[in-house]
């Protein structure tokens, strides 16, 4: 079975179920969204995601699925058997704890600050606009404080929800990356070195080197 991905390949969210769709070694076919052109506005578009943005997925069945943390775990969960195991299993009720204890510090700890400090110094430069640096050096702050907190959980296990990779972890790659390619070393500093080993080892991963450069 072919999912079909329908997204912008340079977008980081495109990008996060790309890698996923890679560690389930699940045949995919990116179908180009192109958003410099508003075809993520168009009604085809959004009558299968409704608010207008990428990605969503489209299987054999016509089953389709918004939104890149809910792909990734629709993927994850279905295809449990092949490729990486990137979930604890659903019995396990103390891992899956940790899991969705360490999907939230994603979700809230790092997304809001990675992804508007990329906003505004990538994104928001290539329409047009004009970079709110007062705005990119609160958020760096912000973030600075939170991988403080990185450094101590990491301290103590491999990844973020135990010595296992998962989703949690690997959300982390599409923004985590655009910060480096920026030159902002955040990820990669001397003085949290728990956290250096953890970007190292998740970001060298073969399924992100296939997509980082596009889906």
């Amino acid at each position: 079975m072919t999912v079909k991905l329908y997204g912008f390949p340079f977008s980081t969210c495109t990008r996060r179920v790309a890698l996923i769709l890679k560690e389930k070694n699940v045949p995919f076919e990116v179908i180009s969204v192109d958003l410099s052109k508003g075809e993520q506005k168009a009604a085809d578009f959004v009558a299968k995601q409704p608010f207008g943005q990428v990605p969503y997925i489209v299987e054999e069945d016509g089953f389709a699925l918004f939104e890149s943390r809910a792909i990734g775990r629709y993927i994850a969960t279905k295809y449990a058997a092949q490729g990486e195991k990137i979930l604890p299993d659903p019995s396990d009720l103390k891992a899956t704890a940790l899991f969705e204890q360490a999907a939230s510090i994603e979700t809230s700890n790092f997304d809001p600050f990675a992804s508007s400090v990329a906003y505004e110094k990538v994104i928001k430069v290539r329409y047009g606009g004009e970079t709110d640096v007062k705005l990119v050096e609160s958020h760096l702050n912000t973030l600075n404080a939170k991988l403080d907190a990185y450094e101590v959980i990491l301290s103590k296990t491999k990844y973020l929800a135990g010595n296992s990779v998962t989703l949690a972890d690997l959300f982390h790659l599409p923004y985590g990356t655009m910060l480096g390619t920026i030159g902002i070393d955040l990820l990669t500093a001397e003085n949290r070195p728990n956290v250096a080993r953890w970007w190292k080892d998740i970001s060298s991963r073969p399924s992100w080197q296939a997509v980082k450069d596009r889906a």
